[in-house]
């Protein structure tokens, strides 16, 4: 790296324990180097791409080079595919053991054969599994050590366990109750990511004060916007004295990045995506300098552990190569680029397939199913029972509920809260049909399990058709899926678990889908299923044109809703440029566009102005209705920038002038600068800022004088729309 870059990672880092600099080249092992090989969300694929004997020949290839190898896994190995499902995770924890981890911690995933089996794992597991925040609620204890501490040379390394709170909904909730419904076990999931920061936290001062010489997160938390605030980066974000973050969970592939920590100091996060696309790699140098990479395109096999994955394979393959029916076909989970899981924000027509077996096996009047649920394409031709165990390998059963209109309307609510981004509550559907308005920003409120609890305003989802006719909120439906969603209150889907349950057959989830289709479709999966039916509709927001508006600017939403309302034009068709002041002309544009692009009964006697524009009309609308004046009785000069207070006025007229309730005003005495507002502005910058539109700063000054910026005014005005809309008056 260049020099500079060095000398300021040195800087960032001179106050550790250990002085530690980054680097993102290819690594070469030297004699003493301490390798740290990981993986993390294998899904059982034991011989896909580099296959876990390729990860055992690289693991031997590396301790070649230096005695000082570990290697660790960040979750989700042991489910995914047949073999895991015909034997509970077993067959995967014996190949683990096969390979030799030296670290493990649990995924989400690694619950999905209940609790009991679990633990039977996790004893079988020779490395056994290290976690900071799996915790048992009735000790208030760690069910596992925090984490693992491993000596090579006079080099101490502990490697913190982390798994995300997510695993409650993401795996089946009941598994973490007892018989009466009460959490038993939880994963410090409190106080919106404080309980989780502060469990690693400890964990990591504890490993210091034990004298590690560097702590590495091996954590299953992901980088997905729906797992904040328990996503790697937000726990790097709040928590001192990590040297990396070994990421599983979104299956991303991270094969260097730079994170700051609570201290403003460098921390590598990493991760190898999934089904062993790559084994990661981070080398720790006699000099300090810590590095991480992937391996791919990796050939080689170790023979010894080729030879015992293809042992357990061959156990199951009588029964998995049976041929159980066919399909005309390709029946997708992907998006045509084979990495994108569309079925967890769109339909598909595998999730059209899957929905109506359960409702032909149930005889419901609706299905539903999570596309977290429906995991494997199958490709037109012969369908094997290793197919349709792939696409459903958690085994869960049918069950149907009589479930109210407005728990379904509910349901759809909390599944499409995070649409467009991949969400496994996703719900495909037989027997409605539905819309998706992704520009309505989700109103669900959620504990702190991330269970349902309420909409708290508009709703995204809309136009739902039950057999082509509206739904009826008070209604009584009969609904099916399976145990997970309906009894266990998966993906937080918790609205059913009381209902009344109906008879119906005692199948798991890979016998409905078999059956459906020998039976119904008589064998053939037919050409009427060859694209998604038409029953999810998602309303997408325009995409950001501005380059310069970085997704999570707090103005971001703002913008995007000026965008979609026509409200402030961009500074060119490409750039917004959000730090540059806003102008008199923005405002009375901004304002009367907001308005509905009222006509003004006559224009004022403005020599600067064109009336014949929409700016024009935009500034006889404004001036009319007493929202801004001019500079002087002839000149209105629409480019003079705009300060807040100026600002504040602008809004506080054009609410009056509009009929919105303004008797709210509150007090400027709390900032230390109130008496610098003008006269004119002080009741408008009052009622700005008891109305959150106008925030003061955190030193006390509300700086009334300041720059009125385009993200500022865009954010003020979208605050606006979006909370004052209810209180127009009567």
């Amino acid at each position: 790296m260049k020099k500079a870059i060095s000398l300021l990672l040195a800087a960032v880092t001179a106050l550790s324990m250990t002085t530690v600099s980054f680097a993102a080249e290819t690594t070469t092992v030297d004699k003493g180097d301490i390798v740290v090989l990981y993986t993390n969300d294998v899904h059982c694929g034991v011989d896909d791409n580099i296959g876990y004997a390729g990860l055992a020949a690289y693991k031997a290839e590396m301790l070649k080079a230096t005695d000082y190898v570990t290697l660790a896994d960040a979750g989700d190995a042991v489910q995914g595919a047949a073999l895991g499902t015909l034997s509970k995770g077993e067959y995967l924890i014996d190949i683990m053991n096969q390979v030799g981890y030296d670290v493990a911690v649990p995924g989400n995933h690694e619950f999905d054969y209940g609790m009991d089996q679990f633990m039977s794992l996790s004893k079988a597991l020779k490395c056994g599994y290290v976690c900071s925040n799996f915790i048992d609620l009735r000790t208030n204890k760690p069910v596992f050590d925090a984490y693992k501490m491993i000596t090579y040379g006079d080099t101490k390394v502990a490697y913190v366990g982390i798994d995300t709170p997510e695993s409650i909904t993401k795996s089946t909730p009941t598994y973490f109750q007892d018989n009466t419904g009460k959490y038993i076990y939880g994963f410090c999931n409190g106080n919106n990511g404080k309980e989780l920061y502060n469990a690693v936290q400890s964990a990591v001062d504890a490993a210091k004060a034990e004298g590690a010489d560097y702590v590495i997160a091996v954590g299953h938390c992901g980088d997905d916007q729906q797992s904040a605030p328990w996503r790697s980066a937000d726990i790097i974000a709040n928590v001192s004295g990590l040297t990396a973050f070994l990421d599983g969970h979104a299956h991303s592939t991270i094969p260097s990045q730079k994170v700051a920590d609570k201290d403003g100091k460098v921390v590598l996060l990493t991760s190898t995506g999934t089904k062993l696309n790559a084994i990661g790699k981070l080398v720790i140098k006699a000099d300090g300098t810590v590095t991480t990479e992937l391996v791919t395109d990796y050939t080689a096999k170790d023979p010894t552990t080729d030879t015992f994955v293809q042992g357990i394979k061959a156990k199951n393959d009588a029964l998995l190569k049976k041929v159980v029916a066919k399909t005309s076909v390709d029946l997708t989970v992907m998006e045509a680029d084979g990495k994108t899981r569309a079925i967890r924000n769109q339909e598909t027509n595998l999730g059209d397939l899957v929905a109506d077996a359960y409702r032909a096996a149930s005889g419901a009047d609706v299905a539903i199913v999570n596309g977290g649920g429906i995991r494997a394409n199958i490709a037109a031709g012969d369908i094997t029972y290793e197919q349709i165990i792939a696409v459903h390998p958690f085994g869960n059963e049918l069950r149907m509920v009589k479930a109210t209109g407005q728990q379904i309307l509910d349901a759809l609510e909390m599944a499409s809260r995070t649409t467009p981004d991949e969400n496994g509550g996703f719900l495909q559907v037989s027997g409605l049909t539905y819309t998706i308005d992704t520009t309505v920003p989700s109103t669900v409120k959620t504990d702190d399990n991330k269970m349902f609890v309420k909409v708290e305003g508009a709703r995204r989802v809309k136009d739902v058709m039950v057999d082509g006719k509206p739904i009826v909120a008070t209604q009584t439906y009969t609904l099916a899926s399976h145990n997970y969603m309906l009894e266990s209150a998966g993906d937080g889907l918790n609205m059913f678990q009381k209902d009344e349950f109906l008879s119906v057959p005692a199948m798991l989830d890979n016998e409905v889908l078999i059956n459906y289709i020998t039976g119904t479709l008589k064998g053939v999966v037919p050409a009427e299923y060859s694209k998604a039916q038409g029953r999810i509709n998602v309303v997408s927001a325009p995409a950001m044109p501005f380059t310069d508006v970085a997704n999570g600017a707090y103005y971001y939403d703002a913008v995007m809703f000026s965008v979609e309302k026509g409200l402030i034009p961009g500074t060119t068709a490409t750039t917004f440029t959000p730090n540059a002041t806003m102008t008199r002309g923005d405002v009375v544009y901004a304002l009367w566009n907001l308005a509905g692009k009222p006509t003004a009964k006559a224009n004022p006697a403005f020599t600067d102005v064109d009336f014949s524009t929409d700016l024009g009309k935009a500034v006889a609308w404004a001036h009319e209705n007493g929202i801004v004046n001019g500079k002087t009785e002839s000149t209105f000069v629409a480019g003079d920038s705009v300060n807040r207070q100026q600002f504040a006025a602008f809004m506080y007229r054009y609410a009056e002038a509009l009929g919105y309730n303004v008797s709210t005003t509150g007090s400027l005495s709390a900032f230390n600068d109130a008496k610098q507002v003008s006269s004119y502005a002080t009741q408008a910058l009052a009622w700005a800022n008891a109305n959150k539109l106008v925030n003061g700063f955190s030193d006390g000054t509300v700086r009334p004088f300041g720059t009125a910026t385009r993200g500022q005014s865009a954010a003020i005005i979208y605050r606006f729309a979006s909370t004052l809309s209810a209180a127009k008056a009567a």
